[in-house]
């Protein structure tokens, strides 16, 4: 991902690609002035510690604050790696020490995107697709719930598509791609996928694919004897139920050289294995049945 700088035929400016980083606090608008000020000084002291500790220059950042948050439009050539990776690994630590021993409601909870995308300079910020694409993730359903479902958790990250397979995907990162979980995106007017890691906390992760069960031995298929009374007629009646959750090989309910008077057969199963058959009778000489 490089920048590429040129004049739009839309009129003067300068188009760039550049890396993106937004951060909010979750909870801020219900906390009071005290804590909000802490919140407002321990974010600012977080971003800076994380950010030297990733090796990023944040005087160099072009960064717009609103108390609670921050949106930051990296310099050109910033390492993305180490921005996903190490910068957000330093966070996590940072705030976790942070809100030790700080009661629940004063605890300081960030909610992370990364993006890569055109944002150009403007009157009032940064314009183009890319500033606004990074706060929809920021501000999305997904990011939000996967933050709260984990209580113990102080830092959900959210990166783009971009970002996520440019870095994660092609092993630029010590975090696994398999810590992220995809989501879809739909916030406003905007439609995209993200991947969401929640460092130290296995709640919002993917669910780990259970182990799978060792298989069962099948029940053997076996004939009950015959129940119930004989005719009065003389002729024999023979009854056989047979019940099994599954049949694995070959199975018959009833075999027998030969057969006299009547025969009644029932056979409940589960299922019958990919290989399996079932028979209801093998006769293997001619016999008088009903």
């Amino acid at each position: 991902m490089t920048a590429n700088g040129t004049e739009g035929r839309g009129g003067p400016g300068v188009f760039r690609r550049r890396l993106l980083l937004a951060v909010d606090a979750q909870g801020y608008g219900r906390s009071d002035a005290v804590t909000q000020r802490e919140f407002q000084a321990g974010l600012a002291r977080l971003l800076d510690a994380a950010a030297g500790t990733a090796g990023l220059d944040r005087d160099r950042w072009e960064t717009q604050r609103a108390g609670d948050s921050v949106f930051a439009v990296l310099p050109e050539g910033t390492d993305e790696p180490a921005l996903v990776d190490t910068f957000m690994r330093a966070l996590d630590a940072g705030l976790r020490a942070f809100n030790r021993n700080r009661v629940p409601h004063a605890r300081l909870r960030l909610r992370a995107a990364v993006h890569f995308g055109p944002a150009s300079p403007g009157p009032n910020g940064f314009a183009d697709r890319a500033p606004v694409e990074i706060h929809r993730i920021l501000d999305s359903a997904p990011l939000r719930e996967a933050l709260a479902a984990a209580p113990d958790a102080c830092l959900a990250v959210a990166v783009s598509a971009p970002v996520f397979h440019d870095t994660v995907g092609a092993e630029y990162t010590t975090v696994p791609a398999e810590a992220f979980r995809q989501v879809r995106v739909e916030q406003k007017e905007y439609r995209g996928d993200a991947w969401i890691w929640v460092p130290g906390s296995r709640a919002g992760q993917p669910a780990p694919v259970p182990d799978r069960p060792a298989a069962e031995e099948p029940r053997q298929v076996r004939p009950q004897p015959p129940t119930g009374p004989e005719p009065t007629g003389g002729a024999p009646v023979t009854r056989i139920r047979v019940r099994a959750d599954e049949v694995a090989g070959d199975a018959t309910v009833i075999r027998a050289d030969r057969l006299e008077g009547t025969v009644e057969a029932d056979a409940e199963v589960g299922r019958v294995a990919p290989g399996g058959t079932l028979v209801g009778l093998d006769l293997r000489s001619g016999g008088d049945a009903e």
